[in-house]
């Protein structure tokens, strides 16, 4: 898989932007939410699995870009850094649920697919993939939501992470490896 890595004139696109929108240029704040807003609260509902907690912590996030635009360097990227405020508020929140169970889901997303049979087979393995997912530990499922689910860079899942290259490239390995089991051990209970 190909992956973007940011690059000094995708960071200085993204100070433009920033500058526009502390200006108060209400057409690049919505262009700007319309580009990250699906992926951030794709990342929020992988780390919580909680739908409502997911949708306050990138709102939260927002609004904390929002208010970082008049001060905004230029050292980042936009997504990465706002990745890294949506792990944070994820990470509080998860440290502060007294009972949070790996196998808490998301509610199912609603799929179109061509028959019925064929939707039950579908949400069947979207929800097992979920499963599994939410069952790895919590770093490990981080990188693999950044990699494949939001095709995030590898040097930019790094910095979101704050880890180095090779202690990512093994929690990718190792999480794969348990996806893979698990995948495998729940086709074999079918």
């Amino acid at each position: 898989m190909i992956t973007r890595e940011p690059t000094s004139e995708s960071i200085e696109v993204d100070a433009h932007w920033m500058e526009r929108i502390a200006s108060g240029d209400q057409a690049a704040w919505r262009g700007l939410c319309d580009r990250l807003l699906p992926r951030a609260l794709t990342l929020a509902k992988r780390l919580l699995h909680q739908d409502q907690e997911a949708e306050e912590v990138t709102w939260e996030a927002f609004s904390r870009l929002w208010q970082q635009a008049p001060s905004w360097q230029p050292l980042a990227r936009i997504d990465t850094w706002l990745y890294r405020v949506i792990h944070n508020l994820a990470m509080d929140r998860l440290r502060n649920r007294r009972e949070w169970s790996p196998l808490e889901m998301a509610e199912e997303e609603e799929d179109t697919a061509p028959s019925p049979l064929q939707h039950l087979l579908t949400a069947d393995r979207q929800r097992q993939v979920r499963q599994a997912l939410a069952n790895l530990p919590l770093r490990q499922r981080e990188a693999i939501t950044l990699i494949h689910f939001l095709d995030v860079g590898v040097q930019q899942a790094c910095g979101v992470m704050q880890v180095g290259r090779e202690a990512l490239e093994s929690l990718l390995a190792r999480g794969r490896r348990k996806l893979r089991s698990q995948l495998a051990s729940l086709k074999e209970d079918c």
